[in-house]
């Protein structure tokens, strides 16, 4: 049975990629998805071939016919959302779809079809294969987006018989995330420690439970604030959450992506041993029910 474990954080910039790229050259053989598709950037560090590519549909939009339209007004008087300014033009970016300018034209000249919001890809890189996704600035349903590539990750796990995927899941608490959580078995939170790191863990353990996804915590750059390092600890024991490591400050995360690689590739120093030691705490957990059986 395939496991799924998904890393999150509470807020962007926690080193979250990073660590996913990390945990994906430890695994060997793990299926990859990235579904931070609103900010993609895990291809940044594996350089993914891509060997296939699709469009991402999903909504409609509206357009106007010039040739039937009577410029009598009602569409942008309807328009919530201001997507039809004065020359009867629909602003594709503006229009939410919604189709009340249908409704009111009674010259029949607003059609709706269907809108494309981006692009979907499965692509192989040096940790293995990976299923990841580009949304258009400005478009929505990246939940949607979010979940398709979660499906095309299983899928390819299946194929190539990999015990694990590991997902690159987005920050913070809103429908990308929970797109990304659901139905996995682990999430990793990663924090960082100050006080909105700590807020925005907390916020994060709550959805986890929400929808009954159990939750681990890494802490990065744990050496910056020890106290607070040392609260968020407390917090997971309270939770009965597994605390998977601490992992310290240090430039040589900066100076591996330069290089583009994952700190685990860049060199041995402390970070990746640190890393390292996460990787194992978290894996041990996410196949210990296998093991015992």
């Amino acid at each position: 049975m395939t496991k799924t474990l998904v890393i999150i954080s509470g807020k962007g910039g926690t080193g979250k990629t990073s660590l996913t790229a990390s945990f994906a050259l430890l695994a060997e053989g793990a299926v990859l998805a990235d579904c931070d598709v609103d900010a993609a950037d895990l291809h940044l560090l594996l350089e993914p071939d891509v060997r296939e590519r699709h469009k991402f549909v999903s909504g409609e939009v509206a357009s106007i016919d010039p040739a039937k339209c009577i410029s009598c007004g009602r569409c942008e008087e309807a328009c919530r959302f201001s997507a039809i300014d004065g020359s009867y033009a629909v602003d594709p970016v503006a229009c939410e779809g919604c189709a009340v300018c249908t409704l009111v034209c009674p010259a029949d000249a607003v059609t709706m079809s269907p809108s494309e919001c981006g692009d979907w890809f499965i692509s192989k890189t040096r940790a293995g294969w990976m299923a990841h996704a580009k949304l258009t600035p400005g478009k929505e349903n990246s939940g949607r987006l979010v979940s398709l590539v979660r499906t095309k990750a299983a899928e390819l796990a299946g194929k190539e018989k990999s015990s694990c995927v590991i997902v690159d899941g987005p920050p913070g608490v809103g429908c990308p995330v929970i797109a990304s959580i659901g139905n996995t078995d682990l999430a990793l939170i990663v924090t960082e420690p100050g006080l909105s790191g700590l807020h925005d863990l907390k916020r994060a353990a709550e959805m986890a439970a929400h929808f009954r996804v159990e939750a681990a915590v890494a802490i990065n750059k744990s050496d910056v604030n020890e106290g607070i390092s040392n609260e968020i600890e407390d917090f997971c024991r309270e939770r009965g959450m597994l605390v998977a490591g601490r992992i310290p400050y240090s430039t040589d995360f900066v100076r591996a992506q330069l290089a583009g690689k994952s700190i685990v590739e860049y060199g041995d120093c402390a970070a990746a041993a640190s890393v390292r030691e996460v990787y194992d705490r978290v894996m041990g957990h996410l196949f210990k029910a296998r093991k015992e059986s």
